[in-house]
């Protein structure tokens, strides 16, 4: 299972309410990136020399990553990355590797937001923890980089069937249960109800 959003649509949060309910992982690529960096890993030291430049983290180190990720005994039963893929070429590395493991992505959660409310809500969150940077201009920037990026994948999931599309805007909770009523429509249900795996 994949989950889609822009900055400030809730995604992260959303998506550890999701994995918690379901019972399976949550994988954020930026978390995996963050903690390398942090602990000055190998690979860590690799990221940083990449992102501090601007650049993005090239798809076969990003491939390579998950795929180790994936491949862990937590995630045997089903995951929810969050953050992956961002390509088309990526979505096509996903789909070899899930399908030599007998497996295939269930369902795609996109989040959707209002852009004025995302915003306002980021440049909030960036007085609070005092990130200078992060001015209307810089983040109107980022959601059309998302909306330009994510676009051609969202189309790919959609022409799928896979996509579950909710509205992100509400109280924490009634946009996850939004996103569960939308999961069950797919036959994706929580466990104690007849629960079916989630990938």
């Amino acid at each position: 299972m994949l989950i889609v959003g822009p900055p400030g649509a809730g995604k992260g949060t959303q998506a550890v309410f999701i994995a918690q309910s379901l019972g399976i992982p949550a994988v954020s690529t930026g978390d995996i990136f963050r903690d390398n960096i942090k602990n000055e890993t190998p690979l860590g030291l690799q990221v940083k020399a990449i992102t501090s430049t601007g650049a993005y983290v090239p798809d076969e180190l990003t491939n390579e990553i998950i795929a180790d990720r994936l491949s862990q005994a937590d995630a045997a039963n089903g995951f929810l990355l969050d953050g992956y893929p961002r390509t088309t070429g990526q979505v096509a590395f996903l789909d070899e590797w899930l399908a030599g493991h007998g497996a295939r992505i269930d369902a795609v959660v996109q989040l959707t937001a209002d852009t004025d409310h995302v915003v306002e809500r980021l440049l909030k969150r960036a007085a609070e923890q005092g990130r200078a940077d992060d001015t209307e201009d810089v983040i109107r920037h980022r959601l059309d980089v998302y909306e330009e990026q994510t676009a051609p994948l969202v189309d790919v999931f959609g022409q799928r069937g896979v996509l579950v599309t909710v509205d992100g805007l509400g109280t924490i909770d009634e946009v996850a249960e939004r996103i569960h009523e939308g999961l069950e429509a797919r036959g994706i249900r929580r466990p104690g109800s007849d629960s079916a795996n989630a990938a």
